[in-house]
């Protein structure tokens, strides 16, 4: 009876409050993501060896990952905004499961590539349309602490793909982690099934339809409406050029971390396997305290100090490591890593208004996303030349500069995405 009064008032609170269930398929979803995206750090060296790349190559290959999510995203973006946000989760889960499971059979460095890019033209649309979705419909006293909970779910999936990768690739090879991307399929068949679109969101799209909003009444395109306004035009700007920042740093790091810790630190593959998980595990607690702390004491200051404090705890890793204590930096690292991508999410969703959020957060964030696609096949003609070490360091320079744009030139909660 007690289990039985327990499933109906979750399923009460659920119905009550629909937001709980869309965070739990919207973390699911970005531990797909967060998962796939890793799994090319950790096939990399296998891919080396398999298709006989050069470095330079094997960094291209990040790149046109990249390339191709911020060509998806920038789509994405767009049709949250004219389609909904949970069709769009929908639409790119099932697609970048399809293609992600199939580079599992590709047998050239070209098929590789190709298949690549087009799974990562689902994979850029997830992050934006999944934590639109979740600021449309969380309460704002608890926005930033929740979509730092939802970020977890994306290094939930780089842990879970980092401890499969040190059981799976030694026995069974780099080719059955891809066909393991096939089963988030499932997933976007039940979210489809069972997750309404957001209440602003359809509110937004009603005065749409019957012409009760005078701007989109006159059917202008998003962007035109985003740049006709100063201050919508000055966010984009500014937004595009620190996301830019902080994806150029991020993308570059997580390309390359594995392999500068296994080829350059020479630390065996399952020792570096296990670093890396501590690394996750300590971004995972790292996300879920900013998130609590942005909601205390602001998004701001809890966003430059993780962004200027990962630019300068990088040359700490690189310059100081030692045998006994790259455990120990590694777990720091992590903590001050995973603080930017848990508050950038709601900071820049509640930048702009709903009617033109996605096609603003979609665009500032992709086009920057855009510049990133040159920091892993940097790294590569720096490893290739000098060190990883060096390409790293580079890293950190982009974290600084992205923590100081919105330090000095961005106001935090210029909107409520429930409300605007």
């Amino acid at each position: 009876m007690f289990i039985v009064d327990t499933i109906t008032a979750t399923s009460g609170g659920i119905k009550a409050q629909p937001w709980k269930l869309a965070f739990v398929f919207c973390f699911l979803v970005l531990l797909c993501d967060g998962a796939d995206i890793g799994i090319l750090a950790f096939t990399l060296s296998s891919l080396k060896k398999e298709f006989a790349l050069t470095s330079v190559q094997a960094g291209a290959l990040g790149s046109w990952s990249l390339f191709g999510m911020a060509i998806g995203g920038l789509f994405g973006g767009w049709a949250c905004d004219r389609f909904g946000r949970v069709r769009v989760i929908v639409i790119a889960t099932a697609m970048f499961a399809l293609l992600s499971g199939m580079t599992g059979f590709a047998q050239s460095y070209e098929q590789f590539v190709v298949l690549r890019v087009l799974a990562c033209l689902g994979l850029g649309s997830l992050y934006i349309a999944s934590n639109t979705l979740m600021s449309e419909m969380v309460p704002t006293q608890h926005r930033t602490t929740v979509l730092a909970a939802l970020m977890t779910g994306f290094t939930l999936g780089s842990l879970l793909i980092t401890t499969l990768s040190g059981w799976i690739i030694p026995a069974y090879g780099w080719r059955t982690l891809y066909l393991l991307t096939f089963l988030p399929l499932l997933l976007a068949i039940l979210m489809y099934l069972m997750i309404p679109e957001s209440q602003s969101w359809q509110e937004a799209r009603a005065r749409k339809l019957t012409g009760a909003n005078s701007v989109l009444e006159k059917r202008e395109s998003a962007y035109k409406v985003i740049f006709a306004n100063p201050q919508h035009r000055r966010m984009f700007i500014l937004w595009t050029i620190s996301s830019g920042l902080l994806l150029f740093g991020y993308f570059g790091v997580s390309n390359w971390l594995p392999s500068y810790l296994e080829s350059e630190l020479h630390i065996k593959f399952k020792d570096m396997a296990i670093y890396m998980a501590g690394t996750y595990v300590s971004m995972m607690f790292a996300k879920v305290i900013a998130g609590m702390m942005a909601d205390k004491i602001g998004r701001k200051a809890v966003f430059a100090f993780g962004t200027i404090g990962t630019a300068l705890f990088i040359p700490v890793v690189v310059y100081m490591h030692t045998a006994q204590n790259i455990g120990w930096l590694m777990l720091a690292f992590g903590f001050l890593y995973g603080i930017p991508y848990a508050i950038n999410a709601t900071y820049l969703t509640e930048s702009f208004p709903t009617s033109i959020r996605g096609t603003a957060v979609g665009g500032a964030f992709n086009i920057g996303r855009i510049g990133s696609v040159f920091a892993p096949i940097t790294i590569g003609y720096l490893a290739t030349h000098n060190s990883i070490g060096l390409g790293l360091l580079l890293m950190a320079g982009a974290y600084f500069l992205c923590g100081l744009i919105p330090t000095l030139f961005i106001k935090e909660k210029q909107y409520d995405p429930q409300g605007t």
